[in-house]
């Protein structure tokens, strides 16, 4: 049994090492895309430090990388949650979503920061400084109803509701 265990652990000792040349490309684009949320609906500086702290490593084309994300199998797990919350809602492609998409993702924003579920609890961990105080809230409230308003000026309100 012991030569057994010692054959395991050297197997996936090899494989351990094998996966490190293996990884996911990083979630970085050059400079501000030019549908940025921001574009669009301005952001005053302590909501866009927010955003910066809380969404986008997660919800836009530019990921601040941990030391951590080196190892494997840490970057593919990383990698598929980046994938998955962009899939959901990238603020750095915002304005090229339709109208109604608009509406209803900044509307989810902030739901999903009134219930607790943005930032997740796994991201915030790690990073402390993504953990909203409730005047951080407001913020984001604020802004995400103003952006509402803002969508509701420029499109008639059937356009935006869901059909």
């Amino acid at each position: 049994m012991r030569k057994g265990l010692k054959y395991f652990l050297i197997i996936m000792l090899v494989i351990l090492i094998l996966i490190q040349f293996f990884r996911p490309s990083k979630n970085i684009a050059a400079g501000t895309s030019a549908n940025d949320i921001s574009n669009r609906f301005k952001m005053q500086p302590d909501v866009q430090q927010i955003f910066h702290t809380a969404c986008y490593d997660c919800h836009s084309n530019n990921t601040r990388y941990p030391w951590y994300w080196g190892i494997q199998p840490v970057a593919w797990w990383m990698n598929n949650h980046i994938n998955d919350a962009k899939r959901a809602v990238n603020y750095s492609e915002f304005l090229s979503y339709s109208a109604r998409k608009q509406y209803k993702k900044i509307e989810e924003t902030n739901e999903m920061v009134e219930k607790n579920e943005m930032p997740l609890s796994s991201y915030t961990i790690i990073h402390r400084d993504a953990i909203l105080s409730a005047d951080q809230k407001q913020l984001i409230k604020e802004y995400t109803e103003g952006v509402q308003s803002q969508l509701k000026s420029m499109y008639p309100p059937d356009s935006l509701l869901k059909r």
